[in-house]
């Protein structure tokens, strides 16, 4: 690891729009690298947010066709900055899309993607309910990547409940792992923080979330509260519900400081289940063992 670098945050409030969300997006990463930023991140999703599938497909396009992904690209060369796109809706096949992350470098190459492992498929009370598998295939592989800081674990919002992916890309040299969401507010003001702060404190890392914000032209409505955690919970930086930037100070230190402290990476161990039910002489010898 090298030495303390500035992250950004954009919090979007994405419409129906490709252009137009993209346009969003431009305005406020330029100013996070105009204050200083190295590293900038979008939320999940930050080409559009569309409920209707009809529209959603029509609009998608294969990451080598995406208009988008090419802005972005661009963007990362002229500010020279490492740019997080946090993720683009693309197709995957005609009847099938992908939600992917897409790491891009100063120079403007993808140094890694990442496809969003766990769908977020829910019924909340109140008929509010979601069903992103109606349109989109999960990925199977989680990334991991070198920044010039440190390596980086990539995730996307619903990974977070997950903690056995956070576990795996700590175990791999992740200092930073990245969350970019549109949470619900339901969920969102019950959850967001703990979760984050959870990933951070069990693993002994930086969280990078940005988050979508607001009420979309979809009619979907978004918590906002981007966050920065460092490695022993304390959150360095929160947006509020509205678009805009959040910075911090990342310096990876901490993250050996932490990892030295409580070293629960080291001392994770393999154990079996017993069931009680199944085998009760079986657990009276554990309990005496105990």
């Amino acid at each position: 690891m090298s030495g303390p670098f500035t992250a950004a945050l954009v919090q979007m409030c994405t419409s129906l729009s490709p252009e137009a969300s993209f346009r969003q997006a431009e305005g406020l990463i330029r100013e996070a690298a105009g204050r200083g930023a190295d590293y900038v991140q979008t939320p999940e999703v930050s080409n559009l947010i569309q409920k209707n599938r009809k529209a959603l497909f029509e609009l998608l396009a294969s990451e080598e066709e995406d208009a988008s992904l090419k802005a972005y690209r661009d963007l990362a060369r002229e500010l020279k900055i490492h740019l997080h796109v946090g993720s683009l809706a693309l197709r995957a096949t005609p009847e099938r899309a992908v939600n992917r992350s897409f790491l891009i470098a100063p120079d403007g190459d993808i140094l890694a993607s990442y496809d969003k492992i766990h769908m977020f498929d829910i019924e909340l009370e109140g008929g509010e309910s979601y069903r992103e598998s109606a349109n989109y295939q999960p990925g199977e592989s989680a990334v991991i990547s070198d920044l010039p800081w440190g390596r980086i674990g990539l995730t996307i919002c619903y990974d977070v409940r997950f903690p056995a992916l956070y576990r795996a890309l700590a175990e791999a040299g992740a200092a930073f792992i990245s969350v970019p969401s549109a949470f619900t507010v339901r969920t969102g003001e019950a959850h967001w923080r703990t979760l984050l702060r959870a990933r951070a404190i069990e693993n002994g890392c930086f969280i990078l979330a940005a988050a979508q914000a607001g009420r979309h032209e979809s009619g979907r409505e978004t918590y906002g509260h981007s966050l920065i955690v460092d490695p022993w919970g304390a959150v360095l930086a929160e947006a509020g519900v509205e678009p805009g930037i959040v910075m911090a100070t990342i310096d990876p230190v901490k993250v050996e400081t932490a990892r030295k402290s409580i070293p629960s990476l080291q001392h994770g161990r393999r154990f079996s289940l017993v069931d009680s039910k199944a085998s009760p002489e079986h657990l009276q010898l554990v309990r005496g063992s105990a």
